[in-house]
Order: C-alpha cells, then sequence, then structure tokens
C-alpha cells in the first residue's frame, strides 16, 4: 500500500481484506489495495482519513459490502519504530481511538497470513501504543492504554426514560456506565435496549456530558448478572455508531474495570469475567503503570471468517457505499 492523503481521494478498484469474529464481534482488516494517509501520528492520520478518504470508510465497511455491526482496522506504518504496525479503527459512521476486540481480530489476521507467531506485539493507534501477545492456544492478551474513572453517578434526564444515573470512564474510547435499563439484557431485547441506550446517547451529546478534554461519551454501557458461572457480569453496549457490540467489548470491560477500582470493587490482579450480550466472555484484570495509571489487560479470542477482495466499479452507483 502506499499514497498519501491527496491520492487517498480516489478509489481503488479493489481492496483485499480479512474478516473475524472476536466472541461474535466482526472486524474487517485491510490489508491491501487503501492509500496510506499521510500523517507522523496515528491521530493526524486518522484526522486525515476523516477530511479527506472518509468515502472509503464507507466503501470498505458500509453496504453493500459491509454492514452496521462491522469495524474496520486499516493497517498502516508504524509510528514507533518498536512497534509492528499501525491501526486506525472505524466502524460505519466514525472513527474510534482504540477497538480491544478489533486489535485481537488484528493479531488473529496477522498470525493467519503468517506475519507474526506467538510472542509479544506492539501496535500504534490513535489513543497510544498498546501491545497484544498471542499465545500457544490462540487466544490473545491486549494490553490496552490506560483507563480510567472521570465521573462517578453523573445523572441524565433523558426525555424518553426520565432520569439517568451512571459512571462516566475512560478504556479506549468514552463510555456512560449503566444499571439503569429496563428491558433485559437478553438477545431477544436488543431491539428495546438499543432504544433505551441510544436515547441517552442523545441526552449526553444535549446535556453537554464530555470526558476529559472535551471528548464526547458515545458509548453507552448496560450492566446486569450474568447468565453463565463463569462469568461476573453481562453487559449491553451500544457503540458510536448506533449499532450493539456483539462482542463483550474489550474498551468497555477495560472502562467497567476503572470504574470497579475506583469503588474498591476490583483490586489490581484480580480477574473480571466479562459476559457479552451474545454469550461470549472476554477475562480482564487491572495492573498498575510506572506512573500509577490503570492499565487493563483483555484475553479472548478471534476466529477467521473470510479473506476476500472487494471490487469496485467505475460504473457501480453504491461503489462508494451508503450511510453515514
Amino acid at each position: 500500500m502506499s499514497g498519501t492523503a491527496s491520492s487517498a481521494t480516489m478509489m481503488p478498484s479493489s481492496m483485499h481484506v480479512v474478516d473475524s469474529h472476536t466472541e461474535g464481534e466482526p472486524t474487517r482488516v485491510i490489508i491491501g489495495g487503501w492509500p496510506q494517509p499521510a500523517g507522523q501520528t496515528m491521530a493526524t492520520r486518522r484526522q486525515a482519513l476523516r477530511e479527506h478518504a472518509d468515502h472509503l470508510r464507507r466503501a470498505a465497511v458500509c453496504e453493500p459490502r459491509g454492514h452496521e455491526a462491522l469495524v474496520g482496522a486499516l493497517l498502516t506504518p508504524p509510528v514507533c519504530s518498536t512497534s509492528t504496525a499501525g491501526i486506525i479503527f472505524f466502524n460505519s459512521r466514525t472513527y474510534l481511538g482504540m477497538c480491544g476486540h478489533g486489535l485481537i481480530g488484528v493479531v488473529q489476521t496477522l498470525a493467519h497470513l503468517g506475519r507474526i507467531g506467538e510472542g509479544r506485539w506492539r501496535f500504534d493507534t490513535p489513543a497510544g501504543t498498546v501491545s497484544a501477545e498471542l499465545h500457544a492456544s490462540g487466544e490473545v492478551t491486549v494490553e490496552n492504554v490506560a483507563a480510567s474513572c472521570h465521573a462517578l453517578n453523573v445523572e441524565v434526564a433523558v426525555p424518553e426514560i426520565g432520569p439517568v444515573r451512571g459512571d462516566v470512564a475512560y478504556g479506549g474510547n468514552w463510555f456512560f456506565l449503566t444499571h439503569s435499563h429496563s428491558a433485559p439484557l437478553e438477545l431477544a431485547a436488543v431491539t428495546e435496549l438499543t432504544r433505551e441506550a441510544g436515547a441517552i446517547q442523545r441526552a449526553l451529546r444535549a446535556h453537554g456530558i464530555r470526558g476529559a478534554d472535551g471528548e464526547p461519551v458515545d458509548h453507552v454501557e448496560f450492566s446486569g448478572p450474568p447468565t453463565r458461572p463463569d462469568a461476573d457480569a453481562r453487559n449491553f453496549v451500544l457503540c458510536s455508531s448506533g449499532e450493539y457490540d456483539r462482542s463483550p467489548c474489550g474498551t468497555g470491560t477495560s472502562a467497567v474495570m476503572a470504574v470497579l477500582h475506583a469503588r474498591d470493587r476490583l483490586p489490581l490482579g484480580a480477574l473480571w469475567r466479562q459476559e457479552g450480550i451474545t454469550g461470549g466472555v472476554f477475562n480482564g484484570w487491572l495492573e498498575s503503570g510506572p506512573n500509577g495509571e490503570l492499565l487493563p489487560r483483555i484475553r479472548a479470542r478471534a476466529f477467521i471468517t473470510a479473506e476476500s477482495t472487494l471490487l469496485f466499479s467505475d460504473d457501480d452507483p453504491f461503489r462508494d457505499g451508503f450511510g453515514e
């Protein structure tokens, strides 16, 4: 892959992609065909994509070649000399800082392609440099960016629901975490859960509830009792795309652990087993960083589902995809 942000405004004739799922949540890694964005940092590269090549995001993950649940991962050259690659994550509506399930999918993809083997690997993301260890079992342990609890017991007035209280935390993306939901945490109730969480998303925006440095709190996570004996809690996560996460959500699990630690309910090193809405489990724990920051660890496995080439014909009226 070669090129700059100026060439990225052009539509390639094809892209080579590898699809996977991590506990049910899909990832599409673009490994060829996408012109490289300009920028010396991952944040500036992400901004270059946003400003000059957003049609490539839509073409790769929106319909008719993708769908709302799909998370894309563009591989770039690394920023740090000790990193394996850079990654820009995105979904059907926007770009992400980090993506836990997506990083696990990237590692599994690179192993499938024979580019990496067992061991610890570093990756640059817009949220910072992260690490992932590929184990002999095929599982991957993500060493995420530092997580933090920003505010506890934040109340927001939601027109469709009423007052909702929750916590604001960061785990690579910003989350509003709450136990307040009327629908049960079941797959059969995802339509109602999505409606409730979407109403909270809109209320957070309307009331100006933000994270550090004014970052939007664009993920909503409901929490409740688990349905399987090897889990500590079950969640439902509505992502910034407006679509629910099929996995237990890596950045969401990181944010939850930061809140639990702030409430003295999860000591460093203690295992937290997070069940997702589809029944999969992420194993997580917190470690202390060199400056006392909370460093989440998430362990799970991804499975390759397809290796394919996306084609973009000049006369295809939906060549650029459709969606936001």
